[in-house]
């Protein structure tokens, strides 16, 4: 039984409340993704204190909130699937986004530590890194801006959502139960690792 349910991932407490609603209904997810995003664009130099907080805290600190609320229904169930969305930005960098970068490339490293604590209770824990995929974060690129960035995709192509979904399914599904740990490269050939 598939339930979605808002609430707001950079606030720890909006975090524990929805957590127990959901005790409270005798509901325990064992299907996590951890999709939410946020970018605020500026060199390193002149990148302010709330710029950096604002990105580590919805793309960061909320997998240590979440997972830490999700985890134990998990492991009580003796199985469970996590996939974070992270950003092959947290692979290959970019300028202006040094705090994104830091963010995505922590929940790479977080993802695989996480998935060899639980990995003995049927818990997986991956990755996504998508590369540049058609969404309201691309969408506000000049034409010739995306022409410049599907130069640098042997695909030559922006990826779709239902791309990275596809790959969220698998990972989230028993197909996938001997893989953990990993980060998988949904990018059209930009950054192959």
């Amino acid at each position: 039984e598939a339930q979605g349910l808002m609430l707001n991932v950079a606030d720890p407490s909006s975090v524990k409340a929805l957590f127990g609603t959901l005790s409270e209904s005798k509901s325990v997810p064992t299907i996590l993704v951890n999709n939410a995003g946020i970018a605020s664009d500026n060199l390193f130099a002149r990148m302010k204190q709330d710029e950096w907080d604002r990105v580590l805290a919805t793309n960061l600190s909320s997998l240590y909130w979440v997972c830490k609320a999700a985890i134990r229904g998990m492991m009580r169930a003796r199985w469970g699937r996590i996939v974070n969305i992270a950003s092959v930005v947290g692979q290959i960098g970019n300028p202006g986004q040094v705090n994104y970068a830091a963010s995505k490339s922590g929940m790479i490293g977080f993802g695989k530590s996480l998935a060899r604590e639980v990995a003995t209770r049927n818990i997986t824990v991956n990755t996504i890194a998508p590369g540049y995929i058609e969404t309201d974060m691309t969408r506000g690129m000049t034409e010739s801006q995306s022409a410049a960035l599907r130069g640098q995709i042997p695909s030559g192509l922006l990826g779709a959502p239902e791309d990275v979904a596809a790959a969220v399914v698998y990972l989230a599904s028993d197909a996938a139960r001997y893989i953990t740990g990993e980060t998988l490269n949904v990018n059209g050939g930009l950054h192959m690792s």
